[in-house]
């Protein structure tokens, strides 16, 4: 319990810099949010006065004659009072465009990390236990060859050759917009197969952690623990999976809470490439706007997921290690 509650204090500390960082980072970048909304304005014909700026200002809860250490403080109240302000693209409250992206993002990483941590880490045994094999070459050789091409380059190379000239897959959309949402069979399917694409692109970029789970494995096969198994009469598969694969697996549960940020960062990248509903398309259009809150709120979003994922690993860890109970008692 002790352990429990000091992690989660480490990590409402990390919350709290990471949301200055989310403050202070968008009004590094070139551009006023409220002057490219004005910008836009006048392009549609409409009348900008200086009450016109003063009520935008007052309705985006941002001034250019505020300090910006007062702005500071009262975006830490209103994150804490669930406030994430006005999108100035959208015109719509933070929280409700991003959680229309989120929920297709979360699906597209979701089932790519399912997916993604079964193969490599499945993979990753199979190769350790048969190092030197033929298997052991064409796996490790080929993992690492395809998850080092960059993921904009894999993205467009599944796009064009499977969606764009076969037309295997749809060019874009999350489902067909001739079905009526709904947990139907119809619906379901749709869903699906506009997914594929996009989450195959992201578990190929994914294997290079096969590599990982190898070294892992071999190194418990070095164990005196495995050689006393063999020694005893244990079976091959009971020392494969109960012995080596057990322990071999509690190093990629922190590799894997580390990445959770790099995986949501290149599903933005597929998800663009894809014409994929999510985060992504979300984001993007906020950077061209210079839409701070919008910017903002997916960092803070982003914050959220990678520190929640270390502090799920942690746990983990610490149930599954006796020897890390050991050392903490």
């Amino acid at each position: 319990m002790n352990y429990a509650v000091k992690r989660l204090g480490f990590y409402l500390v990390a919350f709290i810099v990471a949301i200055a960082i989310n403050f202070f980072l968008p009004r590094m970048m070139p551009g006023d949010p409220i002057q490219s909304f004005i910008a836009r304005l006048v392009q549609n014909g409409g009348q900008v006065s200086a009450e016109t700026i003063a009520a935008i200002e007052a309705l985006y809860g941002y001034s250019s004659n505020t300090p910006l250490y007062q702005q500071f403080f009262s975006y830490m109240q209103n994150i804490f009072k669930g406030d994430w302000g006005i999108s100035t693209r959208f015109f719509q409250p933070v929280t409700e465009v991003l959680g229309r992206g989120a929920l297709w993002t979360l699906l597209l990483v979701g089932m790519n990390v399912v997916i993604s941590y079964s193969i490599t880490t499945l993979a990753g045994i199979y190769v350790a236990w048969k190092r030197g094999s033929v298997a052991d070459s064409v796996i490790t050789i080929g993992s690492v060859v395809i998850s080092s091409i960059p993921g904009v380059v894999m993205a467009l190379v599944l796009y064009f050759v499977f969606a764009s000239n076969l037309g295997w897959f749809p060019t874009g959309y999350a489902y067909d917009p001739a079905i009526e949402p709904g947990l139907t069979w119809e619906w379901i399917s749709s869903v699906a197969y506009h997914l594929t694409l996009p989450l195959i692109a992201m578990v190929l970029l994914g294997l290079g952690g096969v590599m990982g789970m190898r070294s892992n494995m071999i190194n418990q096969l070095g164990e005196d623990y495995i050689v006393m198994g063999w020694a005893k009469g244990v079976s091959d598969k009971k020392v494969m999976l109960a012995y080596g694969a057990r322990n071999a697996m509690l190093p990629m549960i922190t590799s894997f809470a580390m990445s959770i940020g790099m995986i949501f960062g290149g599903s933005l990248i597929i998800e663009i490439i894809f014409n994929y509903p999510g985060l992504g398309q979300v984001i993007f259009q906020a950077m061209m706007s210079r839409d701070y809150p919008l910017i903002q709120g997916y960092l803070l979003i982003m914050t959220i997921m990678v520190l929640t994922a270390n502090f799920v690993a942690d746990m983990l860890l610490f149930l599954l290690d006796p020897r890390l109970r050991t050392q903490l008692n």
